[in-house]
């Protein structure tokens, strides 16, 4: 059985639909429908090479967006007062609806709360103290951390035409050699992950195990500034006290729960 991965992170298509249209630099308003729907596509076809559950609601957007597509290549019906009718206002109410609750959950959520949305720097493993005019550290979204994989993956190395004997890597193993490497560090960044030349199943199984370890609050993706590089960073004080609960390992093994401790 192969390993599927179903996160809460995900928070939905319409939050997806902004981070594209603000990635775009676009207006809501004036949505660039074959653009954003060629890259909506992309994502979905990154999330089932991952076997990340792709909802529902994700296949209906896509849809949509495909249908949008398809009427904005048509001429448009006029009304009665030779105005046109565009195909996408009803998204775009969509749109600007979610983003106005969006806006207010985060205006609720200025209150400071520390280690949920910024995170304080933490004392080296040497003893040194954070400096203290340095900048706090931002949480990265999901999207930003898929897109951060699909260039590591741009760089990984095809497989093998010719392939005798595959080097398997586990799901469970590589989730356990992250968390004893950041027990040390405390921190490295999103490209350290992956090595000099790694494979392209050693990029998505190191992938599935920074996702799997955020679902469970034992780590954090940030950054110091805005399209800058992004940070793992340990979100627990030890990491004896992490639990792995994984239904199966990536090769399908079965696999049951663990605590990740000093190695023997």
């Amino acid at each position: 059985m192969t390993y599927r991965v179903q996160l809460d992170l995900f928070e939905g298509p319409l939050d997806l639909l902004l981070h594209l249209i603000k990635k775009n630099e676009v207006d809501v308003t004036n949505i660039p429908v074959a653009t954003i729907t060629e890259q909506y596509l992309a994502y979905l076809d990154l999330m089932r090479e991952l076997n990340l559950d792709v909802a529902s609601e994700y296949l209906v957007m896509a849809a949509t967006l495909t249908l949008l597509k398809s009427r904005l290549l048509l001429p448009s019906p006029e009304t009665e007062d030779d105005e046109e009718i565009d195909p996408r206002a009803d998204l775009v109410r969509q749109l600007l609806e979610y983003q106005r609750y969006r806006e207010a959950a985060a205006s609720l959520a200025e209150r400071p709360l520390l280690r949920r949305d910024v995170f304080t720097r933490e004392m080296s493993a040497e003893g040194v103290p954070p400096d203290p005019d340095a900048k706090p550290l931002v949480r990265v979204t999901l999207w930003e951390l898929m897109q951060a994989f699909r260039d590591v993956l741009k760089r990984a190395q095809p497989d093998p035409v010719h392939q005798v004997a595959a080097e398997t890597v586990s799901l469970r193993d590589r989730i356990t050699d992250l968390l004893r490497t950041l027990g040390v560090a405390r921190q490295l960044t999103f490209d350290s992950l992956f090595g000099e030349a790694p494979t392209r199943g050693f990029v998505i199984v190191t992938f599935l195990a920074v996702l799997e370890l955020a679902k469970i609050g034992a780590i954090a993706a940030v950054q110091e500034e805005i399209l800058g590089p992004i940070v793992i960073v340990l979100a627990v004080e030890d990491v004896r006290s992490v639990t792995i609960d994984l239904l199966d390992d990536y090769e399908g093994t079965p696999a049951a729960s663990s605590t990740v401790g000093p190695e023997d």
